[in-house]
């Protein structure tokens, strides 16, 4: 019976190395969980303010993402006629379950500097049509959401901007394969189609934040159990066979 005890001893050292381990990540999960629940509140609740000024181009270099993604603001000015650039995107909800890309055309402020819009999404199939990338003309004021560049990542495809095809919304990078000066380090994202603009819009007005940190943290702690309940398994069969 004591040799069985003994021959357990490091199975059990494993198991609770093992079960700390999974406590550990998923009350680490709870803790993205509340980050993350604190981050979609701050993003709904920009997102519902009333529309403000964009900051001026003086401005500009010293705004922080964290203090202006998703903030809402009013643009008044012009498209670029014949510039844009495509940033490759899964469908948004309700418009296609084809992936497609993000038209980004710059608008030239009327208070001075240029921003890149998205004006929408367009499938794959459509983003050669020139009549839906095509840009309204004229004088514009619309209302939009600011949005912070995307951080790349090891698996984020290099960008073809010969070919005005991006893969992260990068703003200095697409200004300068499309021959913008003086652009805004941010985005907008507009709330609603433009007259004469033919392109789909993104649902942002009600921004949709992945948030699957508590089935994440469920995910631990029950294979922490599990862990548990196996090894109670194992230790009572080995003890059992010792007698």
């Amino acid at each position: 019976m004591r040799a069985a005890a003994r021959a357990l001893l490091w199975p059990a050292v494993a198991a609770a190395l093992a079960f700390a381990l999974l406590v550990g990540l998923g009350v680490w999960q709870l803790r993205r969980l509340d980050e993350k629940e604190a981050l979609i509140a701050r993003i709904e609740q920009r997102a519902s303010e009333a529309a403000q000024a964009i900051p001026p181009q003086d401005e500009w270099p010293a705004l922080r993402p964290e203090n202006y993604d998703f903030k809402r603001v009013r643009a008044t000015g012009r498209f670029v006629a014949g510039r844009d650039a495509l940033i490759f995107a899964p469908p948004p909800e309700g418009a296609s379950r084809e992936p497609g890309y993000l038209a980004l055309t710059p608008f030239a402020l009327a208070q001075g500097g240029v921003v890149l819009v998205d004006r929408g999404f367009l499938p794959g199939s459509q983003a050669a049509d020139a009549s839906l990338r095509a840009a309204p003309s004229g004088e514009l004021a619309f209302e939009a959401l600011m949005r912070a560049p995307q951080g790349r990542n090891f698996f984020t495809p290099a960008d073809e901007p010969k070919k005005g095809v991006f893969y992260t919304r990068d703003p200095a990078a697409i200004a300068a394969a499309l021959g913008q000066t003086a652009a805004a380090p941010f985005t907008l994202s507009l709330l609603a189609p433009l007259a004469g603009d033919g392109l789909r819009p993104i649902p942002q007005g009600a921004p949709s934040i992945v948030n699957n940190h508590l089935s994440y943290a469920i995910t631990w702690f029950g294979l922490a159990l599990s862990l548990l309940v196996i090894f109670a398994l194992y230790a009572g069969g080995a003890l059992g066979r010792s007698k």
